[in-house]
């Protein structure tokens, strides 16, 4: 929900939701010729295993014809037996069929091999995908997950790169295997009968009007279910991430039926597409029925002609059966490509996203600075059309304790998102120790900062790593240290596993202010060069409040500090406070020096002391 409101505050919602309902895939042939360039480094393996498919249905073809001497053999040789002029041949019926079962275990011993083969080519792209699109993750700048759901993003890592991958296994060998049979099995139609095969061949129109009404109808739904589907899933993620929220605010009816509004979307064109899908076989069946009716009676006709032989009929009515069944598959294929081509264009949309702005060729190096901070005119807007910071310029000395106040709104927590290049601004520059911060490395610039927030992060581990995840080469004695000074350890010691107690995927087997305290002490373990505490004490009750304020005193010594806090109280030693209002600084100075003034602080901290009174 927290997500929501803050793409609202943007005004970035929609910006990447995906297709729009009805909305047809922009680029069918540009994302096919795309996922062929992507396929380009396993390029070898599937021509092989393209191969290995074509060679494998050839041998399979092959075998009615084969099956047919048997038959006209055996059909002679009765002949012969009731007219008295010879026997059956059993020897070379039996000769005819060895070969047939070698030539069909050789088809699927080649079937096999190549079925093994695109699976290791299919996993190994889902492989690459998914890695190639966890590295993109960490390349977008933050703008792009604030009009993002992240079910969204985890539909394109999942469901879509799934729906490529399948294809790749399954598909794309179904395509070659059934091309080639189509071909292989007109040509053994057309050395069989001339007259058979043509009018065989007339159900082919009528099947080409059917795959192409259907494919017409299908695409966009097969497109719209894809989209529906991250949409319910970025809901649930959202809702299951607040259900604290949503149950605190009564909001389960809404958030319900949101859902279900998004269900019945994604059920109308699931069925929809499935359906349309679906019912290709039954109509390319019919089809089938017919020609093969009109074949029956003319082979028949032939037959008594002496036209052709019996066998010659037998593998005819094989292959005419074999013929619409590829024909069917490609079709059902055909409509498999669609829904690839959907999913490989958001993998790819997504891939494409502008990154951030490239790192410096030879970037400054973070050790052995002092922590001084310039901010000279800076402004920045989420968005082009909305500054939110107009002109922000100030000098801070090694060292200092700052601390940032203002209403809700005025970008306090923006600059310092500026300050560690969550962000770019848009105009000035940020400077530490006169290297402006664009010759770091993001990496390194952000090496320099320890950073404790409000809304605490913590992930499903122990304790201990939890707090080591401020350093991971941290040894134990040092976790222990750092968690000593967070006022933190003896809490921990209390506990059934003490530091190896396993944290859950939201960490709710403890409360709130412990969190505050444990991601205190994992700040303090990564021993910062410039400290950065958004509200964090808020969460922690009065008693806890002074002692952490203690251990961050001793922390803050020697290092640059920035404090945003709400409560004016707890910043009343800070070296220098700034005052911001709608973007600006309107007021500098330390405590006693504002509240002299009798300015826009002073405002703010006599009206926290009213409400308390």
């Amino acid at each position: 929900m927290k997500h929501t409101e803050k793409r609202k505050q943007h005004g970035l919602i929609g910006g990447h939701q995906g297709m729009m309902p009805g909305e047809k895939a922009k680029n069918f042939k540009g994302t096919i010729a795309k996922l062929l360039k992507y396929l380009g480094r396993f390029r070898v393996s599937i021509a092989i295993s393209l191969l290995l498919a074509a060679m494998s249905t050839i041998f399979f073809v092959i075998g009615p014809k084969i099956a047919g001497n048997a038959t006209t053999k055996l059909a002679k040789g009765i002949i012969a037996q009731l007219t008295g002029t010879g026997g059956i041949d059993f020897v070379a019926i039996g000769q005819i069929m060895l070969f047939l079962l070698g030539l069909y275990l050789l088809s699927s011993v080649l079937g096999g091999l190549q079925g093994w083969l695109m699976s290791g080519i299919a996993t190994k792209v889902s492989y690459s995908m998914r890695k190639e699109i966890s590295q993109k993750i960490n390349r977008l700048p933050l703008s792009y997950f604030d009009c993002v759901q992240s079910g969204d993003v985890l539909s394109r890592i999942t469901n879509d790169v799934d729906t490529v991958t399948q294809t790749l296994n399954q598909s794309l060998s179904q395509m070659v295997t059934n091309c080639t049979q189509v071909i292989g099995i007109l040509i053994m139609m057309l050395s069989i009968s001339l007259p058979i095969t043509l009018l065989a061949l007339l159900m082919l129109p009528m099947s080409a009007i059917i795959v192409g009404v259907v494919v017409k109808q299908s695409q966009p739904l097969f497109q719209k279910q894809q989209k529906y589907l991250g949409n319910a899933n970025g809901h649930v993620e959202e809702m299951y991430g607040a259900h604290l929220v949503v149950k605190a605010f009564n909001g389960e009816k809404n958030s319900i039926d949101e859902f279900e509004k998004i269900n019945q979307s994604l059920y109308e064109s699931a069925w929809k597409s499935q359906f349309l899908s679906g019912l290709m076989m039954p109509l390319m069946n019919f089809v089938g029925n017919l020609g093969y009716v009109g074949i029956c009676i003319l082979g028949g006709f032939l037959a008594l002609k002496g036209s052709i032989e019996v066998g010659d009929i037998q593998a005819f009515i094989q292959y005419v059966r074999q013929f619409t069944q590829p024909i069917t598959q490609i079709a059902n294929i055909s409509n498999v490509l669609q829904q690839t081509a959907a999913a490989a264009e958001r993998v790819f949309e997504f891939l494409e996203e502008p990154e951030e702005s490239p790192e410096p060729k030879q970037p400054v190096s973070p050790e052995n600075l002092e922590g001084s901070v310039s901010f000279k005119n800076v402004k920045f807007g989420y968005v082009p059309e909305k500054t939110i910071i107009n002109d922000f310029s100030i000098d801070i000395k090694p060292g200092q304790k700052v601390a940032i106040v203002g209403p809700t709104g005025a970008g306090k927590t923006t600059i310092v998102k500026l300050l560690m290049r969550f962000y770019d601004v848009t105009d000035g520059a940020v400077f530490i120790d006169g290297h402006n911060i664009k010759d770091f490395t993001r990496n390194g610039l952000r090496s320099m900062f320890g950073m404790v927030l409000q809304d605490t992060w913590l992930y499903n581990a122990s304790i201990m790593e939890n707090i080591r995840y401020g350093k991971l080469s941290a040894s134990e004695s040092e976790v222990i240290e750092a968690a000593k000074a967070a006022q933190v350890h003896h809490f921990v010691k209390t506990l059934p596993d003490g530091y190896n107690m396993m944290l859950n995927e939201e960490a709710s087997n403890i409360s709130q202010g412990q969190k505050q305290l444990l991601t205190i002490a994992r700040t303090i373990l990564s021993d910062p060069q410039i400290l950065i505490l958004d509200e964090a004490t808020s969460s922690v009750d009065t008693r806890t409040e002074v002692l952490i304020q203690k251990a961050m005193d001793h922390l803050m010594e020697g290092r640059t500090s920035f404090i945003i806090a709400h409560r004016l109280s707890t910043i009343r030693d800070a070296d220098v406070i700034l005052v911001m209002k709608n973007g600006d600084i309107v007021e500098t100075g330390n405590h006693h020096e504002l509240l002299e003034k009798g300015g826009f602080y002073a405002d703010l901290y006599n009206s926290q002391f009213e409400d308390v009174g």
